[in-house]
């Protein structure tokens, strides 16, 4: 790697390193640790929320997509400033006003114990799928600038995040998010601005080839259920911005870290409408780099084209001048990092929350509860490694990650909205998640038997329905006794 390009990726590393250990030195107990005090702005939340959605995903995810086919999955982002608006409505309000740091102790309240630990398993599996993702994806950005193997490079990178979550916890996470977003943001739009004028005719050639090649499609508008047209990603869009919104720990956690419920509402719009365009610039660059390779084939390593996800890391390392390199996977490297820490985080404050304090000790003191948080932060960490290196030969983790997320995710957001919109008793709920299970299963296991008809981001439209519409039948069939 040159070294320009390798001391301005240091310098970005060892300054979040030290930024976040620097914040964490005031994250003194469990409350600290998990909502910063309850003492963040709004502005802050929203760049962390932003931060979290703009994952290594994005950064290089998105680009592939859009490299390989079109701009189809960009009809995802535009469902989220509807989502926002029913969160800011009425999820916000809701879990502000429970007051509970977990988002999933409601739960046991409405049906018991057994349906808080469902919930926990479930956002536990897909943050583990996502961690995975993700540092894998960072690795791959990092590996043809840098020399070192992708395993190694999923361990360092790892163990960066895990030292800033377990000293810093959640002030750390979110104030090293601001930083991360303004870093992922500027080398995203310097890399859009500079791939304009890549090709030798400029940007005219750059648009002419990609309507040549239809490359800013949003896709088909058929009605067909099998392929991921318009409509499919829509869908989907809508089912898992709802289950981000109202039951993902990640978010729900945020919401409770704000001074206020309107300074919580304002972190979600600001997080919901930034990520809108910053999507857009992912996908423009995908959609350049297609240009940018049909000019120059002899510039694109034989085999490449078929690891979508690998494309925009070579065009970093080979086709961009010394310095904005380092700036651009600095970037790469913001949007993982922001992700991660999330992850961690969160995930620890379950362990913490609705595992050890609800099972094994629940008069734990402030000092033994800090204590936990940290190392199950350490311990999370390290089983979302492993994640990560089992990841290093899937062609697309976005497809991977969304597979995982359709499976675990319907069943959060299935149960949750069974317990808000119907009056099933905990027995009707528990069979209503069972058969839910068994749904989203036999769909995952056996795609070409079980309703072949159905494209496999459906999912998690599935898991929800399959919850929520047994459970509500059961309810009117069965009415509880009063």
């Amino acid at each position: 790697m040159r070294l320009l390009d390798l001391t301005v990726l240091l310098i970005y590393l060892l300054g979040t390193l030290g930024f976040g250990l620097w914040i964490g030195r005031r994250s003194k107990n469990p409350i600290d640790f998990t909502t910063g005090g309850g003492r963040l702005p709004s502005w802050a939340l929203g760049l962390s929320i932003f931060g979290t959605y703009v994952s290594a995903f994005s950064f290089l995810a998105l680009p592939g997509k859009s490299f390989d086919s079109n701009w189809n999955f960009f009809a995802f982002s535009l469902t989220i400033p509807l989502l926002a608006w029913v969160a800011v409505k009425w999820l916000v309000p809701f879990y502000r006003n429970l007051g509970n740091i977990s988002a999933y102790e409601h739960l046991e309240n409405r049906f018991g114990p057994w349906a808080r630990l469902y919930a926990v398993a479930c956002y536990l599996f897909i943050q583990l799928g996502r961690m995975g993702g993700i540092l894998y994806l960072l690795a791959v950005a990092l590996q043809p600038v840098t020399g070192l193997s992708i395993p190694v490079l999923i361990i360092l990178a790892a163990a960066i995040v895990i030292v800033y979550t377990f000293f810093g916890g959640m002030e750390a996470v979110v104030w090293t998010d601001v930083v991360q977003s303004v870093v992922l943001i500027g080398g995203a739009l310097t890399c859009a601005v500079l791939i304009l004028f890549k090709l030798p005719d400029g940007p005219a050639q750059l648009f002419q080839i990609a309507g040549d090649h239809e490359k800013l499609s949003l896709g088909s508008f058929d009605f067909d259920l099998t392929k991921s047209t318009i409509w499919i990603v829509l869908i989907f869009g809508l089912f898992e911005n709802l289950r981000n919104f109202g039951a993902d720990q990640s978010y729900i956690q945020r919401y409770q870290s704000a001074r206020t419920s309107r300074e919580a509402a304002n972190s979600v719009w600001l997080g919901a409408l930034l990520y809108l365009p910053v999507s857009a610039i992912f996908f423009f660059i995908g959609t350049g780099l297609f240009a940018y390779y049909e000019v120059h084939p002899e510039l694109l390593p034989a085999g490449l084209a078929d690891q979508p996800d690998k494309v925009f890391p070579h065009f970093i390392a080979t086709a961009l001048p010394i310095g904005v390199a380092g700036l651009l996977i600095a970037g790469v490297a913001a949007a993982a990092q922001s992700t991660i820490s999330s992850s961690l985080n969160c995930g620890a404050t379950l362990l913490l929350n609705d595992v050890y304090h609800r099972f094994i000790d629940r008069h734990a003191s402030e000092q033994k509860s800090l204590a936990v948080l940290r190392f199950t932060t350490i311990g999370y960490g390290i089983l979302g490694t492993a994640t990560a290196l089992a990841m290093i030969q899937v062609k697309t983790a976005l497809d991977l990650w969304w597979q995982i997320a359709g499976i675990f995710g319907g069943g959060i957001l299935g149960i949750i909205l069974l317990g808000r919109l119907t009056r099933a008793t905990s027995a009707q709920a528990a069979i209503a998640t069972i058969l839910g299970v068994f749904l989203i299963g036999g769909r995952s296991l056996f795609p070409d038997h079980v309703l072949p008809f159905l494209h496999p981001l459906f999912t998690i439209v599935l898991g929800t329905l399959g919850i929520l519409g047994s459970g509500c039948l059961l309810a009117i069939l069965f009415p509880a006794r009063r």
